[in-house]
């Protein structure tokens, strides 16, 4: 080759460099959106309708901010700590489809595998068509039986627990001992099931349910393991994930934050109540609520979603296998759903993920980037685009003001 040939190739070789280096620096996040998240915490902190927060986010690998504000008790002013451990509820869901993915690549199960194949307790589900007026129900039998598929994308029929869910299906599940304060362990009251009929048809409709709880007993089946001992020994301790359990041991219950609704500019406190969702989280219960039952930090949870953007690996340690990773992290809907609705437009839903579809119906979060969030409002996503991750830990009763900074947060690091 030429001299002045060589020279044409470096040329094109550093323009190209150049264009990919920039592309690189243009998607970095910027300390502008950082301080806006931080900002948008803290005025809701300043106005008496936040207790605290503690939101962390990574870029690349890299923690670009780490951020404790506000108090985790209000009464005794004990500031938050980036160590405060937090109710996650619903974001124990994708840690249990973990749980189950480890045994799907074991090979223990297909996604399109019956239910009753490895569950036979629950064969000849039906579904209600009418209520009567005493509580019970008209079924008829299911069109066909439902997969595991289903069960992991919400699409199998079930319903949840109030406050969930309401009517004579969720009042069923709450008699036979499924909800996160129940007395009964998954053993005992998920084989009840059979008795109570579906919402609709197998793979019919998106209906958020109890069905990661089933998942929590499938893992328990299948590996012949109790749920917080399979998690421990193959997703916690792997990880590094030393403060994330069902419960809160004594020696750490001073880190537990207190949890609050906001009520005409004063936080009124809510944990300590009898009829507190998912129990006390103060010892160890009977009920290991694969769909609510953890507790975490914002550390903890960063090392379980930094190994999901991975593709199933941290470091060295590699916890599912690819295909397991990415089958989670892309849509499952059958055709015949196309999204998953409101509250959250534009989205679709993996297993045990929503999957953002259409970012202009959600503040402009990247296609593709997976989440979900928990109902005292902590909230994480997953972002494989700009490998972005964020978790943000908050104890917060107030629905409506969780989804309001959840949206929030997303147009600070997008808009």
């Amino acid at each position: 080759m030429s001299q002045k040939k060589h020279r044409i190739a470096a040329f094109i070789l550093l323009s190209q460099l150049f264009a990919f280096t920039n592309t690189i620096i243009a998607a970095e996040l910027s300390d502008t959106s950082l301080r806006a998240l931080t900002e948008e915490l803290q005025t809701r902190v300043d106005e008496g309708k936040l207790s605290g927060a503690v939101l962390s986010v990574a870029q690349n690998g890299e923690t670009k901010m780490i951020t404790a504000l506000g108090y985790q008790n209000v009464e005794d002013q004990v500031e938050m700590q980036e160590d405060t451990i937090f109710r996650i509820y619903s974001m124990t869901k994708p840690v249990t489809g973990t749980a189950l993915m480890i045994l799907y690549d074991e090979g223990k199960f297909s996604l399109d595998d019956p239910l009753e194949k490895h569950l036979p307790e629950l064969q000849g589900l039906t579904v209600a068509t009418s209520y009567n007026e005493d509580q019970t129900w008209e079924t008829v039998p299911t069109d066909s039986p439902v997969t595991i598929r289903q069960l992991m994308s919400h699409t199998g029929g079930f319903a949840y627990f109030p406050p969930l869910s309401n009517g004579p299906i969720a009042e069923a599940y709450v008699n036979v001992g499924i909800s996160g304060a129940s007395s009964k362990t998954l053993a005992q009251s998920m084989p009840m099931l059979k008795g109570i009929p579906l919402l609709n048809q197998p793979g019919e409709e998106w209906v958020y349910s109890i069905s990661v709880d089933i998942q929590g007993y499938l893992v328990e089946q299948l590996s012949g393991q109790k749920l917080d001992a399979f998690m421990k020994e193959r997703i916690f301790n792997p990880l590094g994930m030393e403060d994330t359990a069902f419960y809160v041991a004594e020696e750490k219950q001073e880190r537990l934050s207190r949890m609050y609704f906001p009520r005409a500019g004063e936080l009124i406190r809510t944990d300590n109540s009898s009829n507190s969702l998912g129990g006390s989280f103060l010892e160890k219960p009977q009920f290991l609520s694969g769909g609510g039952g953890l507790t975490s930090t914002v550390s903890d949870y960063m090392k379980f979603a930094q190994m999901h953007l991975n593709m199933g690996v941290l470091a060295d340690t590699r916890i599912l296998s690819e295909e397991a990773a990415r089958l989670m992290s892309r849509n499952q809907l059958p055709d015949s759903i196309s999204e998953i609705g409101r509250p959250y437009p534009g989205n679709q839903f993996g297993l045990d993920f929503a999957i953002v579809d259409d970012p202009s119906l959600f503040q402009g979060a990247s296609e593709g980037t997976f989440w979900w969030w928990g109902i005292a409002g902590s909230w994480f996503w997953i972002d494989p685009k700009e490998n972005i991750i964020l978790i943000g830990m908050i104890q917060n009763n107030d629905i409506g003001l969780s989804l309001q900074i959840q949206r929030s947060a997303r147009a600070a690091i997008y808009q």
